[in-house]
């Protein structure tokens, strides 16, 4: 089966439904009109489509027709694509930009575009898979841990058996040139946390501010104290990272405000370090608070888990990758990326990879163009046919007859 031709034949179609989806973004797990657009896309295929109950989720199963040669059981492939958007009013300047408060800035729009033609291609050419293949329609990865509710929704057992591989792609606008594919073996992504911190003083007066205990003064040195407590306290190659994103206290110039409050993500490799990262985190705020006199409370929220492709898998993958679009189109990184993905939910129960698809614009520079989540961010609508081609190669090649 030439995926590749198949794929490009179908792009003009994959674009226009990524236009239509990039128009109405949905935050979070509910995404009843980006699941209407799914459904009626996959409508009219070979599929055994169902929807979530905890969430707009949509599954879909292709069950290929030919027996395996060997008389064992058929496998069963997973294929993952991402549904929602950030709640970002977008600034990108396109013909489709979304006018509603949120925005497809990290590219979930073409993975959902992409599943679709996915979805269609190796429909097209299920006389040929001696096995199955689940599609995963998946809401709420941007910190709603959509992977997790569909796990829990009965995601693996869609088949009637769970999947032997489970693979992912997602694109990026920036750092990788447009249609290379990128992925290595083992931890490919960070483990997230949430570090909340809130602050809790004495206001007053902001002309006497010796007779309150000011709380912002405290959370201002806690923030920038932070970047401190990790250089001095894990070594370079564990690999901890602390953004301070939110930062909030007051309600006016002239008032010592009673609390105020900050969030951090907190990334690392390494699972093992959270009862360190508590120890340190604790020890350096509630330093701080007493040298103010104000308290502190902190919690340290666990997110998402390291992203771990399998050994084995990331090889397959490179290989496939490589037939499809040519060796110097994949790359194998030295590290990991410092984002993380719920995708990680799915590898800790299946074997399988995440990969990278470089999406920037055409004619520009990938070193220089906003990246994911920035709402200026652009992407080649048209890597979602080379998106489709890479997830069904991938399937095909393991359900191979």
């Amino acid at each position: 089966m030439d995926l590749l031709d198949d794929a490009e034949e179908m792009r003009p179609d994959l674009v226009r439904l990524r236009e239509e989806l990039h128009r109405i973004p949905e935050v979070g797990l509910e995404l009843p009109r980006t699941q209407e657009h799914v459904l009626e896309e996959l409508g009219g295929l070979p599929l055994e489509v169902t929807t979530g109950t905890e969430t707009t989720s949509v599954t879909a199963v292709l069950r290929g027709t030919v027996e395996p040669a060997d008389g064992r059981e058929p496998s069963t492939v997973l294929l993952r694509g991402d549904m929602d958007a950030l709640p970002i009013p977008e600034s990108s300047g396109e013909d489709f930009a979304a006018t509603n408060g949120a925005m497809h800035a990290c590219g979930h729009d073409l993975h959902t575009a992409g599943l679709v033609g996915a979805a269609r291609l190796l429909s097209a050419h299920r006389d040929r898979l001696a096995g199955n293949v689940v599609f995963m329609f998946q809401p709420g990865e941007e910190g709603y841990d959509g992977a997790r509710v569909m796990l829990g929704e009965g995601l693996l057992e869609a088949a009637g058996r769970r999947p032997d591989h489970a693979y992912a792609l997602h694109v990026v606008p920036h750092r990788l040139p447009a249609g290379l594919v990128s992925g290595r073996a083992g931890t490919t992504l960070f483990a997230s946390y949430t570090l909340e911190v809130t602050v809790h003083g004495t206001g007053g007066h902001g002309a006497t501010p010796h007779e309150g205990r000011d709380p912002v003064v405290a959370a201002a040195e806690m923030v920038s104290t932070l970047q401190t407590a990790v250089t001095r306290s894990f070594d370079v190659f564990s690999s901890v990272i602390v953004t301070v994103g939110r930062l909030s206290g007051g309600t006016s110039a002239n008032i010592i405000a009673d609390t105020a409050s900050f969030e951090a993500t907190v990334r690392t490799t390494n699972a093992d370090l959270e009862p360190r990262l508590r120890e340190v985190f604790g020890r350096y705020l509630e330093g701080i608070a007493a040298a103010h006199g104000v308290s502190v409370e902190m919690r340290l929220v666990p997110g998402y888990p390291a992203t771990v492709n399998d050994a084995a898998e990331a090889e397959f993958s490179a290989h496939v990758a490589r037939e499809l679009f040519g060796e110097q189109r994949f790359d194998s990184p030295d590290h990991p990326t410092q984002g993380s993905e719920d995708f990680s939910r799915v590898l800790q129960e299946v074997p399988g990879a995440l990969l990278f698809l470089g999406a920037h614009i055409p004619d520009a520079d990938p070193a220089f163009v906003p990246a994911n989540h920035s709402p200026k961010a652009r992407f080649d609508g048209s890597m979602t046919s080379q998106g489709a081609a890479l997830l069904a190669g991938l399937a095909a090649g393991r359900l191979a007859c």
